[in-house]
């Protein structure tokens, strides 16, 4: 199975995936969702993976008793922040030279340029906003170190975002996951998350083309 094929698999059928490993491994659980959080937000070769479907789906087990929803979340929250750190320090090691690289099987100059916008358009507060847009939220951090932001800012962003974004959307998957037509139709729902998740960057590129047809 090709990797486009195992990411499709995955993100139609994460809560069965989820639930797998959790009946297979228990309490292991925590340690799985930690790691793949830690990598979509630490590390800029995996922006694919999924978050906010995920945060959902796993705020959703443990609303059927098979996790607990606080430890849930206070682990995830923990490996956003670690990962955003991790992300920023990589950046800050390599420098500015990045945006000079080509694309490769693991770097799309593309999306660090769209990064780079939302911190031109933001600010700061892209650490934040980025947070709820896939491939920015892995790649923010990542730009912020390479433009040198100051750690103790960037630090607060860093947890500021990760606390919101992971008890928003756990906490969501939480209270909403157990209603009988969010069941039926979860990997609907993941979709939506995923449709509202990109919306922003699609907005945003077809205000720039508008812009450039003028």
């Amino acid at each position: 199975m090709s990797l486009l094929a195992k990411l499709w698999d995955l993100l139609t059928h994460l809560g069965k995936h989820l639930l797998e490993v959790a009946r297979e491994y228990g309490a292991g659980i925590y340690a799985f969702l930690f790691l793949i959080v830690f990598c979509e937000t630490g590390l800029v070769i995996t922006p694919f993976l999924p978050g906010d479907s995920l945060l959902f789906v796993a705020g959703t087990l443990a609303g059927g008793g098979v996790m607990n929803i606080h430890l849930l979340v206070v682990l995830l929250i923990l490996a956003a922040v670690i990962g955003d750190s991790l992300n920023f320090a990589l950046g800050r090691w390599i420098g500015p030279r990045v945006f000079r690289s080509q694309d490769s099987w693991f770097f799309k100059r593309a999306y660090l340029e769209r990064t780079h916008q939302y911190f031109e358009r933001y600010g700061g507060r892209t650490i934040i906003i980025a947070r709820f847009v896939p491939i920015v939220r892995t790649y923010a951090p990542f730009v912020a170190g390479v433009g040198a932001m100051e750690y103790r800012r960037f630090l607060l962003f860093n947890v500021t975002g990760a606390v919101v974004w992971v008890a928003l959307i756990a906490y969501a998957g939480y209270w909403f996951g157990q209603v009988p037509v969010v069941q039926k139709n979860l990997t609907l729902v993941i979709f939506a998350i995923i449709l509202l998740s990109i919306s922003p960057g699609i907005i945003e590129l077809m205000r720039q083309r508008f812009k450039r047809a003028q």
